[in-house]
């Protein structure tokens, strides 16, 4: 049998890479984060467990990647649903709505990644939070921005704000609040993205509709 290519085996890299961070994403959804071991993450990704420590050097790292690549698939498939669009506006509306989607569908995982982000280490520099990066940057520079290098940090560190909000035990903020300030912030429309049921906090739609076409009683 003649050996595998180069390129078969980073895919086959690439392949296991993967399946451990879903493994992580799954386990620490459903038992949270010091109830999960690397172990129990090899076991489900159906992994020797040597290779957990070949591709993290360490479980908090294993988990902001996982986390990173949750937000990222997230974010993606938000940006590029039908009806696809290259407005701006439509697309930053979209990826505020798929942020604050993860941190109420993913309370456990999104706790925990926000508390590790407090840790000494910061973000992990991993391929995961940099194509993450790219994406809310290319999101800034649709959106208008002309000076994406400073637009894009601010975005970041308002829906960051926004998640530690929606997740702080015993007062969590209102996620359409946060949503309603957030689109005030950046002039967006209510009706953009994936809008709540009702109006918008505050009981006043954006646009109030032209009556005068209606014949009066």
């Amino acid at each position: 049998m003649s050996p595998r290519s180069a390129s078969v085996n980073e895919e086959l890299r690439r392949r296991s890479r993967q399946r451990l961070l879903q493994a992580t994403v799954e386990l620490v959804d459903e038992r949270g984060y010091e109830a999960t071991t690397l172990g129990d993450i090899a076991d489900r990704a159906g992994s020797a467990r040597g290779l957990v420590s070949y591709y993290f050097p360490g479980k908090r790292q294993l988990l902001q990647s996982a986390v990173h690549r949750l937000m990222h698939l997230t974010l993606e498939e938000a940006l590029e649903r039908e009806p696809r669009t290259g407005d701006g506006r439509e697309r930053l509306a979209r990826a505020i709505d798929a942020i604050l989607g993860l941190a109420t569908d993913h309370p456990v995982l999104m706790r925990t990644h926000m508390a590790g982000l407090l840790q000494a280490d910061g973000f992990v520099q991993c391929p995961e939070q940099q194509r993450l990066a790219g994406l809310l940057r290319d999101t800034v520079e649709r959106y208008g921005s002309r000076d994406v290098d400073t637009d894009y940090p601010l975005l970041r560190g308002l829906l960051m704000g926004a998640v530690f909000a929606l997740l702080l035990p015993g007062v969590p903020m209102p996620r359409a609040r946060l949503r309603a300030e957030l689109f005030q912030r950046y002039g967006l429309d209510w009706e953009l993205g994936a809008p709540p049921g009702g109006l918008p906090p505050g009981g006043a739609p954006d646009h109030i509709p032209d009556q005068s076409s209606k014949s009066s009683k």
